[in-house]
């Protein structure tokens, strides 16, 4: 009698006596249930040789979704047959219609997709088990982390390098396995080969990497795996969604005889917002007309407004060109066009500030390196602006100062020498001597107030850099864990390293390979191959307290 025989007989036993128990109910009421479930018992034992059966059981701590149990189960290498499912109460049974290869090392991977019945608990990481085949264990592993906000449930997909390696994708990989809570994976029971790994958001759980759909994490670099107990550690991803088309023209229409609003299918590269780039052709009469100013909307990333001197007639055919079109990861489209509604309504509105960064009225200004934005939501003609401008303290104490312009409807203002710190300024724009295209404007005065911080309220980190590379020019990255854009980089040349000026709060601390010398990190691409740049992640979150610097701290990049 086998074993999967006589544990069924114990089952069955169990079960006649529980049938005996009338009416025997868990009592109602209680705490939530928020223990998630655990695998207590696997059969054949990991490690187990010269395993000759066709199936394998799993035992949960509790009741478990089975349908959850399905979409978290990955068997390592891949298995082609079907594979039966039976269950008897908290274990599952699963078969091999087709049987095991002989002499094979097969891994069993149970991700956290898995949930309880009870109330949906999922299961904190993943579990693997390894048997064989054959008389031995194939030992090597490969472990490392996902790191991105979408990280949980992640799939590893790692593939064997003996065939076209540009065309992996477009397969199911041979070993799977799934990140945990905190993004860990760890792969188990490979076999002496080269290695292509990479990280997938699988939406449709198929196995295969859908570049329309899914996320993905692209390696540093393929992995070599020899002899039959080799550990290869901090294989690390960062996340991303791979973008392969170009911005279009969706839209366009003028909203009086100037100003036309453009409709872009997603957010273009500021370096095509030029008047120089776009052009107005009138086709019944056949001919052209230029842009004099052009900006993106008001918080609009996907809207353009594009100002002409002289409209065309409102009953004729009239079509907007772009020489060229580029998102900012510089996919591109040429001589894209679109068809406009054209309108003979006056242009009547002065421009007017509609945003500022910083937001008006804040009270937390470095007093070193100040920048002041002013977004308009019209273009403005730029002659005589600075005289029209006035930066002063509360007590009349002008600030020397120079301006330069964003695009053409962005203002920026910088002071010439340091702020004083802890002390209220005041910067006053004449809206008169901003006029548009039809010299309209309006009779006011705009007041920007802001306050310096004191400076005492700065926090640092010191620290050292060990195993670095510093021929692969290395950037340190300081990134605030609760404000997106609080971010401050450090080209690294020696060990030492020290970030001052900091704002206090928690952060994160990496250090990336920045080979292309761009000075941002590079996700690669899945197919054809372009890795990415390797990157290692400070073990802790720093806390960095105002007016105290973190010292002393070691980081070893892995």
């Amino acid at each position: 009698m086998d074993k999967r025989t006589k544990k069924k007989i114990i089952l069955a036993a169990a079960l006649l006596l529980l049938a005996g128990c009338a009416n025997q109910l868990p009592p109602s009421g209680g705490d939530v249930d928020r223990i998630p479930p655990e695998i207590v018992e696997v059969y054949p034992e990991d490690g187990t040789t010269n395993y000759d059966e066709d199936y394998f059981e799993i035992e949960f701590s509790e009741y478990v979704n089975k349908r959850s149990f399905k979409d978290a189960l990955f068997i390592s290498p891949f298995v082609e047959g079907k594979l039966d499912y039976s269950w008897t109460g908290t274990t599952v049974t699963v078969e091999f219609e087709d049987g095991l290869k002989e002499n094979t090392t097969y891994t069993v991977t149970v991700g956290t997709d898995v949930v309880d019945r009870n109330n949906s608990n999922r299961m904190v990481s993943a579990f693997t088990f390894t048997f064989s085949t054959g008389n031995q264990i194939d030992k090597n592993a490969i472990s490392g982390r996902v790191y991105s906000n979408d990280r949980e449930g992640v799939l590893i997909f790692a593939y064997k390098l003996d065939e076209d390696a540009d065309s992996l994708l477009n397969r199911k990989p041979d070993y799977v396995s799934q990140t945990g809570n905190d993004g860990t994976f760890q792969l188990s029971g490979l076999a002496s080969a080269d290695y292509r790994l990479f990280a997938v958001k699988d939406q449709f759980r198929d196995l295969i990497y859908d570049l329309d759909q899914d996320k993905i994490g692209v390696p540093s670099g393929d992995i070599h795996l020899s002899g039959n107990d080799t550990l290869v550690t901090g294989v690390n991803f960062k996340l991303f969604q791979p973008d392969t088309s170009a911005p279009r023209l969706m839209k366009g229409i003028l909203t009086d005889e100037r100003h036309l609003l453009l409709t872009v299918s997603e957010q273009p590269d500021p370096s095509v917002i030029t008047p120089d780039n776009f052009y107005l052709i009138d086709s019944t009469e056949n001919k052209k007309y230029s842009i004099t100013y052009a900006f993106n909307k008001l918080n609009k990333k996907d809207e353009i407004v594009l100002v002409t001197g002289s409209a065309p007639p409102v009953d004729n055919v009239v079509y907007l060109f772009a020489n060229v079109l580029k998102d900012t990861i510089g996919n591109k489209i040429f001589n894209d066009y679109v068809s406009i509604i054209v309108s003979d309504k006056p242009d009547t509105t002065a421009p007017l500030i509609g945003k500022t960064l910083p937001p008006n009225n804040s009270t937390a200004i470095d007093f070193e390196n100040a920048v002041f934005k002013f977004y308009f939501d019209d273009a403005f003609v730029k002659d005589d602006i600075q005289r029209n401008i006035t930066f002063s303290d509360t007590l009349g104490k002008g600030v020397p100062f120079k301006i330069d312009f964003e695009n053409d409807a962005a203002l920026v203002v910088k002071p010439l020498k340091k702020l004083k710190p802890d002390k209220d300024y005041i910067i006053k724009i004449d809206f008169s001597a901003f006029k548009d295209m039809d010299g309209n404007s309006v009779d006011s005065v705009y007041e920007y107030k802001f306050k310096t911080i004191s400076g005492l309220d700065f926090t640092g980190v010191e620290g050292t850099m060990l195993d670095l590379d510093f021929n692969k020019n290395p950037v340190l990255v300081l990134e605030n864990t609760e404000k997106q854009n609080l971010i401050y980089k450090l080209p690294l040349s020696e060990e030492k390293f020290s970030f001052g000026r900091i704002e206090a709060g928690k952060y994160s601390l990496w250090c990336f390979y920045d080979e292309n010398k761009n000075n941002r990190y590079d996700y690669g691409w899945p197919q054809p191959i372009k890795f990415s740049e390797r990157f290692s992640v400070y073990s802790d979150t720093l806390k960095l307290k105002e007016r105290w610097t973190v010292t002393d701290v070691i980081f070893q990049f892995k």
